[in-house]
């Protein structure tokens, strides 16, 4: 069991998105996806205020979480905000916050519900494992790029039954959780090579709904809107 007050929750987010510009201050539904995404940590029943740190590089990001919210935040740098592929460059925090583990939140899933956020940090407080990450159950045939089919057929089955295959798990993108300290030695979370070297939380599809094309972010909004 890990004390709540040893976990940092990080969002992360930068201006400089390609496919959507601007995306995270990008007008939605009468405010924007990154301050969507700190109001709901803000009303948890869960995580203390204190402990929620918004890891921005751009002055209007630091204006929504520090000025509008009284948010902590932790100054990205430039390479960390530009840089796509080096764990301990992008999580530049790793080394530099009083706390044993992270819970990073996305600010790109504007359905993803206070619930949720709240019964995956549950889950983590209360099991030993050092690490959570979300998931979505899906029940499909997938195939590899030969061609030949991966998922196990069901038995006793002559057609693609969705209903009797065996679930597989789809990362969700959305909420992760792992010891700090792991960073240092380029890892996240844990092995995803190893059975069972990453601990899942099954969460609903339709909270994991990611924005990254205009397409679906003009789809979330009318979601947001609707839900």
């Amino acid at each position: 069991m890990k004390n709540v007050n040893d976990i940092a929750f990080i969002v992360q987010a930068r201006l400089n998105s390609q496919r959507v510009p601007r995306k995270m201050i990008k007008p939605f539904a009468g405010t924007n996806l990154f301050g969507i995404i700190l109001d709901k940590l803000l009303t948890s029943d869960v995580i203390p205020s204190e402990n929620i740190i918004a890891s921005v590089y751009e002055e209007e990001l630091f204006h929504e979480a520090n000025t509008k919210r009284n948010i902590r935040t932790f100054e990205r740098s430039y390479e960390s905000a530009n840089n796509d592929n080096d764990l301990r460059k992008i999580y530049e925090w790793h080394d530099k916050l009083p706390h044993k583990y992270v819970v990073l939140i996305s600010g790109c899933n504007p359905l993803l519900s206070v619930s949720t956020i709240d019964s995956f940090v549950n889950a983590y407080v209360n099991q030993e494992e050092d690490n959570l990450f979300a998931v979505m159950e899906k029940k499909q045939y997938y195939w590899n790029k030969e061609g030949s089919l991966v998922t196990p057929w069901p038995d006793g089955q002559t057609i693609m039954n969705t209903k009797a295959v065996e679930p597989t798990y789809e990362a969700a993108h959305v909420l992760y959780a792992s010891r700090l300290d792991l960073i240092k030695q380029d890892k996240f979370m844990g092995d995803f090579e190893a059975p069972g070297g990453i601990k899942l939380f099954q969460m609903p599809e339709l909270e994991a709904f990611d924005i990254d094309y205009e397409w679906q972010f003009n789809i979330g909004e009318k979601l947001y809107e609707t839900l």
